[in-house]
């Protein structure tokens, strides 16, 4: 049965995808929002937007939405933001068995985008997006994605509030998986890990065990078979930005962003130059699942979890002469001179030069100015770092 025969409950209603037989209602809805058209005119500046608006109220279904819609544009941004995007590991992939794909998380809406895309380009079914509500900041985005087979987490809940929210995500994920037979993709953590230190969050490993049915913490996450995806940029447009935070934070603790900075981040994700991007699907982790002993409380079982699920991520990093250059810069020393030329080091340093300038910060400042650059080249050298850890290197 396809998955888009499957009922999905009314509890999820708030949270799910649309549903198909709401598609073409629910796009009507969109194409008549001024926030979506100017969002279109911006990454689409050549668009006939009243020729686009016809042929998006053609569609009547998510899959038909993504295929000539989405995957023209992800191709076109591809050829036009990246050196290119390889996938590896595809093997690892079963056919008709779903999986949570669950990656480190760089960027706000394309590691997912991507992801699918690689699915996509190797016969794979697309995933279902896991997107926090904070980022939803019209209602107009909030259609948009639900017709792009995305789900809603909320966030910024109350204590008891936040309970009964993990439960209902919770509750939905592991329908998704059993009886839609779809995958889903999620990031390991809440929000982007800014300076590339990926690390799980043992939050998550226990919300999606919520749901689970079989009296066993460990069991219950080995039904949902995760599939660690590591994700490697070879620039991240976001980097300056990224270590603004940082510096405003160093500043003030009490820093929040707003919604017009999550704006700019996606904005400028989006359309600035990438590199190279590569994306590693790693085998699911349930046979490891069977070694973590089985007198292990929750707390810990889900320490091993994340351990797992990062230990297969660093150890996959496709390592770019960026990684190397910065991992010798931070250290004082030329461990890693023989992967990079004196040219190369250069153009890296003026790159990061480059996007401290954006920052408009004093050149007198000389303190800011290091710690931004610290924390630039962290960014850049912490993938390494990490994957030699994992592989058992001395660091």
């Amino acid at each position: 049965m396809d998955c888009e025969d499957i009922k999905v409950p009314e509890e999820f209603s708030d949270i799910c995808p649309y549903d198909d037989k709401d598609f073409h209602k629910e796009m009507s809805l969109l194409v008549e929002e001024p926030g979506f058209e100017h969002a279109v005119r911006f990454v689409m500046p050549d668009v006939d937007y009243k020729a686009f608006c016809g042929q998006l109220l053609q569609i009547q279904n998510k899959h038909d939405f993504q295929m000539q819609i989405m995957l023209p544009f992800l191709k076109k941004l591809e050829k036009d933001t990246t050196k290119g995007i390889t996938a590896g590991g595809m093997e690892n992939i079963i056919d008709n068995t779903p999986n949570v794909y669950m990656s480190n998380h760089r960027d706000i809406v394309l590691d997912a985008s991507f992801l699918n895309l690689c699915l996509t380009l190797h016969g794979k079914p697309t995933t279902e997006i896991a997107i926090g509500n904070n980022l939803l900041i019209y209602h107009w985005i909030s259609s948009l994605v639900r017709l792009n087979k995305s789900f809603i987490v909320k966030r910024d809940n109350s204590k008891r509030q936040a309970l009964e929210a993990a439960q209902h995500l919770s509750g939905y994920i592991r329908f998704a998986i059993a009886q839609k037979r779809q995958s889903i993709w999620i990031a390991q953590r809440q929000g982007r890990t800014k300076d590339s230190d990926d690390r799980t969050q043992e939050s998550l490993i226990k919300m999606l065990a919520l749901a689970g049915n079989t009296g066993d913490f460990v069991g219950s996450i080995a039904q949902l078979n995760i599939m660690p995806v590591s994700i490697s940029y070879e620039y991240d447009p976001n980097d300056y930005l990224k270590a603004k935070e940082f510096l405003l934070r160093k500043k003030d603790p009490d820093f929040k962003k707003s919604q017009q900075d999550d704006l700019i981040s996606m904005e400028t994700g989006l359309l600035q130059n990438k590199g190279h991007l590569h994306y590693h699907f790693c085998p699911c982790i349930n046979e490891q699942l069977k070694g973590i002993p089985g007198d292990c409380d929750k707390n810990e079982a889900a320490r091993h979890i994340c351990n797992i699920i990062d230990k297969a991520i660093h150890s996959n990093y496709f390592i770019y002469k960026n990684n190397y250059i910065a991992y010798d810069i931070i250290n004082g020393g030329t461990r890693f001179a023989d992967r990079y030329s004196t040219e190369d080091k250069q153009h890296f340093v003026e790159y990061i030069n480059s996007q401290i300038g954006k920052l408009n910060i004093s050149p007198g400042d000389t303190d800011d100015l290091e710690y931004v650059k610290h924390m630039m080249l962290v960014m850049y050298g912490n993938p390494l770092t990490n994957q030699l850890i994992a592989k058992g290197i001395a660091n």
